[in-house]
């Protein structure tokens, strides 16, 4: 089979499924079984793997849906407690006390406190956060998912302290002689020379989001207003540009100051921590107060689609017992999550002391197929923590019962259920794919067939279309660092041999997939289940489908000067 044909072969499972939920408009549920069934019919037959190694890949896709639920669970419990026990209350009253423009709540929340979230825990625990909190707030539930996805993008690279430089780049990467000389002679030879190395990779990384993202809050507010605002326009979005450039530039300098001066771990952190303090400083200074004037808002609540509602319902009507609770008091859960996420991720001994007790999959077939997980270290189960925390802080106040906080858990559940059948196919599906090497037709794997066919088509323009390759990469798989493992070094490869720099030919890969988390399967389940949505993945690939296309597209034009000069 030649180099396009085996490309076409590799792409049909993926293309299968897009065109499903984006065309037919079928939910996950439905075309995610269908893209299994394909991708198993594909490595069976066309790549010859054994029933036994496409087993071992479905149980390690079956273990990773397991951690993705967790998460699900956890954020669903803490933001079924807040509500439960009135703090939820306050944290929309002290929203709305910034600004009653939504244009300006989404952007605050969304993009600010979701860029630090994602720099303490990435893995798409931003937007399981940040969509409950504007439900909290009465935006439409599918406007929140929206909103949660579509900054997935420029602070992902940076995101769980670094891991998909640190992690996702250094070990697609490390082990190739090419690879190791450029190293040595960017940063010097041992371990600190392979730092540098990393960290000379994450700052043209920074570079190019800083450029592209800046644009990411209008965009994002301005979709937002076209698809869910009651005149569907554009223009209601643009006319709150100069709060969205002013809230980008808050992230996105301290975002690149800390990738210059502080290495890959920091960007996203410092991004949206920094972000956080000044945008919120100057609203609370007046600065922009003709938002406040003329604030932006929704159509009521009873001329909404009625696909824009979720299980979980809207906020209700307003609760008294914001009066009872202080604003940094209900705000106290979420910045323990965030603590709890940073700390669990870069303090050793919390790490280790988390990293304990750990269980997981073993398999005959080799290390890629193993998985182990750490309970205490995920996301859910600290979520879970913080709910207990806040239930036994607020109980008193709220009038909550132990009967209730048992009765929310269930709810939780409920709200998972929903949410497993497309995951229990699409983890398997995308392992599959990835560990599809090895097999008696003596094939690479899919996702490396699929990326030569591409390269073999587009020749000395590569880094044009580099960031579209990890992009897919993240949008199949789920993660922008295992894109980065994937593809790293293929990328290097490429760029050495039509003469581009690989260092940012790797720099677009990074970009890429970090834009790629916007239209993952993954996160739209996830993200829709925690505000009790089902059925409207199509619509929402559809929707953040934008930013996407906006991202791979710029940084690509920003590849072929970059990376050719």
């Amino acid at each position: 089979m030649g180099g396009i044909a085996l490309s076409l072969a590799a792409a049909a499972p993926l293309a299968l499924v897009g065109v499903l939920l984006a065309a037919f408009r079928l939910p996950a549920k439905v075309a995610m079984p269908a893209g299994y069934a394909a991708v198993v019919a594909s490595a069976l037959v066309l790549w010859g793997l054994p029933a036994g190694q496409v087993a071992a890949a479905s149980v390690k896709g079956l273990v990773i849906t397991g951690e993705i639920l967790a998460i699900v669970f956890g954020a669903v419990l803490l933001l079924k407690t807040l509500e439960r026990c009135g703090a939820m209350a306050s944290i929309r009253r002290s929203i709305s006390d910034l600004s009653p423009d939504r244009r300006v709540q989404v952007i605050v929340v969304a993009w600010l406190f979701g860029s630090f979230i994602e720099g303490s825990a990435g893995f798409g625990t931003p937007a399981a956060l940040a969509a409950p909190l504007l439900v909290g707030l009465r935006f439409p539930p599918l406007a929140a998912v929206f909103a949660g996805l579509a900054i997935q993008c420029t602070p992902v690279s940076f995101g769980a302290a670094g891991t998909p430089i640190l992690v996702g780049v250094s070990t697609g990467l490390s082990g190739d002689p090419g690879v190791q000389q450029l190293a040595a002679t960017v940063g010097g030879a041992g371990p600190e020379g392979w730092r540098e190395f990393l960290t000379t990779i994450g700052l043209r990384v920074a570079v190019l989001h800083a450029g592209i993202g800046t644009l990411v809050p209008l965009l994002m507010v301005s979709l937002m207003t076209r698809f869910y605002g009651p005149n569907r326009s554009l223009r209601d979005g643009l006319a709150v540009w100069p709060f969205a450039l002013f809230a980008a530039l808050a992230m996105v300098l301290p975002y690149l100051a800390a990738a210059w001066l502080l290495g890959p771990e920091f960007p996203a952190l410092a991004g949206g921590l920094v972000g956080l303090a000044v945008v919120t400083g100057a609203l609370k200074a007046g600065v922009f107060r003709r938002y406040a004037e003329q604030p932006w808002d929704f159509a009521p609540e009873e001329q909404w689609d009625p696909d824009w509602q979720g299980q979980l319902g809207s906020a209700g009507a307003t609760d008294e017992r914001e009066r009872l609770i202080p604003p940094w008091l209900a705000w106290s859960p979420y910045a323990a999550a965030a603590v709890l996420l940073l700390l669990s991720r870069t303090a050793p001994p919390l790490k280790q002391a988390l990293n304990y007790f750990v269980v997981g999959a073993q398999s005959g077939y080799g290390a890629a197929f193993a998985r182990s997980v750490a309970p205490l270290y995920s996301p859910g189960a600290l979520f879970v923590m913080v709910s207990l925390a806040a239930f036994l802080l607020f109980r008193r106040v709220g009038g909550c019962s132990w009967r209730a906080f048992v009765d929310e858990g269930q709810g939780a559940l409920a709200t998972v259920g929903r949410a497993s059948v497309a995951l229990l196919f699409a983890a398997p599906m995308v392992q599959v794919f990835i560990l599809s090497a090895g097999g008696a037709a003596g094939l690479p794997s899919m996702p490396l067939a699929l990326a030569a066919g591409v390269e073999q088509i587009t020749g000395a323009a590569w880094p044009a279309v580099a960031p579209m390759v990890g992009g897919l990469g993240a949008a199949v798989a789920g993660s922008n660092t295992i894109s980065n493992m994937m593809f790293s070094l293929f990328q290097f490869e490429v760029a050495t041999r039509i003469a581009a720099d690989p260092l940012w030919v790797v720099a677009l890969q990074a970009v890429g997939g970090a834009a790629g988390n916007t239209v993952c399967v993954h996160n739209i389940v996830a993200a829709s289940a925690v505000v009790g949505i089902s059925g409207q993945e199509g619509r929402l690939i559809r929707q953040t489908w934008w930013v996407f296309f906006y991202y791979v597209l710029m940084a690509g034009v920003a590849g072929m000067v970059l990376a050719n000069s």
